[in-house]
């Protein structure tokens, strides 16, 4: 078992960073490596059953720190737009089951056959709209994540923290905040005065390391933290100034960290993570 190192006792490893896992599996993972929290992955519980995944994480002992995802609002047919809508309050109600309060928000990219960003991004903030009720009478929290530009086209047509930020603040701060993850926002000028005025609005602080060369699918171009060119010490600082006390997810999609043994990536994701102090 991994020895427990000066700042891990906030530690959370995002089920995607061990994606070939199911619930059981991972929690396992986490109860061999100290690691007290876990943020998981709608199909995996699914997979899993909601009650099964509820009670098996809770046997362990974890914290469930969020569950992802939600979002992915960016339709004008009304059909498509209504299952957009009953999925999201589904994954509320999962959320809330889980005793995670936080719903992470991947709002989507442009509409189908449309280049209206604009558009995409009025309908996102209608959406959330519409789930602020069904979030505060469940207690649970939706986060708003910024995605880098180089999936605004096809994923989220949100690129940037104060983006992100500006659109929560329509909403009141106990159903709607904001996701900071270091991979998607690392580079932007702004971030440490947007974090400063997120303040209470974040909701959940991500990290992985942005490497080079990126593969060719570019969704799988995270690295473990340390291994690429984020300088992570300011971001986490100014996440803890702004009052942020909660767990710190790790999640890494990167096919040759999926296909590693998952004691190895568990052991290195635990030694790393002081590292973003």
């Amino acid at each position: 078992m991994t020895t427990t190192a000066p700042g891990v006792a906030r530690l959370s490893l995002n089920q995607a960073t061990v994606n070939r896992l199911s619930v059981t599996e991972a929690a396992d993972l986490c109860v061999r490596h100290d690691i007290g929290a876990i943020g998981l992955w709608r199909e995996h519980v699914a997979r899993a059953g909601l009650a099964a995944a509820a009670a098996r994480v809770k046997a362990a002992g974890l914290t469930v720190s969020s569950l992802c995802r939600g979002g992915f609002f960016t339709h004008v047919d009304p059909v498509a737009r209504a299952a957009a809508i009953a999925d999201n309050k589904a994954a509320i109600a999962e959320a809330a089951a889980l005793g995670t309060g936080t719903l992470v928000l991947v709002s989507g990219g442009l509409v189908p056959g449309s280049r209206d960003i604009g558009l995409a991004r009025r309908l996102i903030g209608d959406a959330i709209a519409e789930l602020v009720p069904v979030a505060q009478g469940s207690g649970v929290r939706l986060g708003i994540e910024a995605l880098h530009p180089v999936f605004a086209a096809d994923r989220c047509v949100i690129s940037r923290l104060g983006e992100a930020l500006d659109l929560a603040r329509q909403f009141p701060a106990d159903a709607v905040g904001v996701v900071v993850d270091t991979y998607h926002v690392w580079w932007d000028a702004s971030l440490l005065s947007d974090i400063a005025r997120a303040g209470e609005r974040i909701v959940s602080y991500q990290v992985c390391d942005w490497v080079l060369p990126l593969p060719a699918d570019t969704l799988l171009g995270r690295g473990h933290v340390g291994d690429g060119y984020i300088d992570f010490p300011p971001v986490t600082a100014a996440v803890t100034k702004a009052g942020y006390t909660g767990d710190i997810e790790v999640e890494i999609f990167n096919a040759e960290i999926w296909a590693a043994p998952a004691d190895q990536t568990a052991a290195t994701v635990h030694d790393r993570f002081p590292l973003i102090f």
